[in-house]
């Protein structure tokens, strides 16, 4: 990756060189202006407002208009001797929690790559000890003419820089949040939460930029002479357009939607109502059946569904009895050859009782 940026990290007495690379690059599809007679590029120009006539680049500079009205020039060497001691260098002013650093402040994001051998071991021991502090550095640097707030964080195996706005860059929220009280009810915080427990994790994987695609698919179909209507396109931006009547329906379908992995457009009030009467009709009508052959058709085809069932009854009754006689069979002869085992083994028992006495009686004299 090309470096747009060299210098040093300031970390104390500890000198670390550095070079600072893009993290991050655009996959906007992005147009040229054209004259739609005949497809030629249209230019933008630099023109002189008093001679009106094109000025080259060499010959422009800065110019700061005063509030009088006087035009100030500052030349390239004017701001090189601008006192600026972070033109080269990042300078940490001090280490806090990552949490305290609100997003909003956080502007571009760039990798810092040690520049050379020699800034190994000071890049790694400032990549370590961030880590086993849980903490992030602040900083200053002067990137793109000007002077930035920077944070400094462990990404990965490597450190990455995000400059941040100026404390006093950032607009007031006064104004933007509804102004009026607004009552939620603890049942609609009880959907949502639902809601975000269905939707469950994020996969990062899946993720795709939908309009960028479509774009350029209707590129290439140009290109080769088709002429595409994008309707599907219209449809899905057409589908989101819908008003809220009631909050608690419109989660209510959330959460169904979620559940069953459909994606549709936000339901109204109305819509469900008119759902729930149709689904009414419809299952009103099942029961009631016709008349004439549409009836007569319902009941033989209940009747044949009856008589199946009760045949399938009577089958898995006597299929239940022939097993029990079974193990009642299996039962009754264990029990039997326990019983003759038993008595085999009170008899060999007993003759070995009478050889024994038989043994000890005394032998008579003659």
């Amino acid at each position: 990756m090309r470096s747009i940026w060299k210098g040093a990290i300031s970390f104390g007495l500890v000198s670390i060189p550095i070079k600072v690379v893009a993290a991050t690059e655009n996959h906007s599809v992005s147009f040229h202006q054209v004259h739609t007679a005949d497809q030629g590029r249209i230019r933008y120009r630099k023109v002189c407002e008093l001679d009106e006539e094109e000025v080259p680049r060499e010959e422009i500079g800065r110019g700061f208009e005063t509030e009088e009205g006087r035009t100030v020039l500052l030349t390239d060497d004017d701001m090189a001797a601008l006192p600026l001691p972070t033109a080269k260098t990042v300078e940490i002013l001090g280490f806090v929690p990552a949490e305290e650093i609100d997003p909003i402040q956080l502007d571009r994001s760039y990798y810092l790559a040690a520049d050379g051998k020699r800034a190994d071991k000071p890049y790694v021991l400032l990549r370590e000890a961030l880590k086993r502090s849980g903490k992030v550095a602040v900083a200053k640097l002067a990137l793109r003419a000007r002077e930035s707030l920077g944070m400094l964080r462990v990404y990965e195996d490597a450190l990455a820089l995000h400059t941040m706005l100026w404390p006093d860059e950032i607009r007031s929220v006064s104004g933007v949040a509804p102004e009026e009280e607004v009552t939620v009810r603890d049942a609609e915080l009880d959907l949502a939460d639902t809601l975000m427990e269905t939707l469950g994790e994020l996969d990062w994987g899946d993720l795709r930029d939908e309009y960028r695609e479509a774009l350029e698919e209707l590129v290439r179909a140009k290109a080769e002479g088709a002429e595409p209507a994008p309707e599907e396109l219209r449809r899905r931006t057409e589908a989101g357009g819908g008003k809220l009547v009631d909050l608690m329906s419109v989660l209510e379908r959330s959460v169904q939607e979620a559940r069953s992995g459909q994606q549709e457009s936000e339901a109204t009030v109305h819509e469900l109502s008119d759902r729930r009467k149709e689904a009414g009709e419809r299952a009103g009508s099942g029961r009631s059946g016709g008349k004439g052959s549409g009836g007569s058709g319902a009941a033989k085809s209940g009747a044949k569904s009856a008589t199946g069932k009760s045949a399938a009854k009577k089958s898995a009754a006597k299929k239940s009895a022939a097993k029990k006689a079974t193990a009642n069979k299996t039962a009754a002869k264990k029990t039997a050859a326990k019983k003759t085992a038993a008595k085999k083994s009170a008899g060999a028992t007993g003759a070995k009782k009478t050889a024994a006495k038989k043994s000890t009686r005394p032998r008579k004299t003659a």
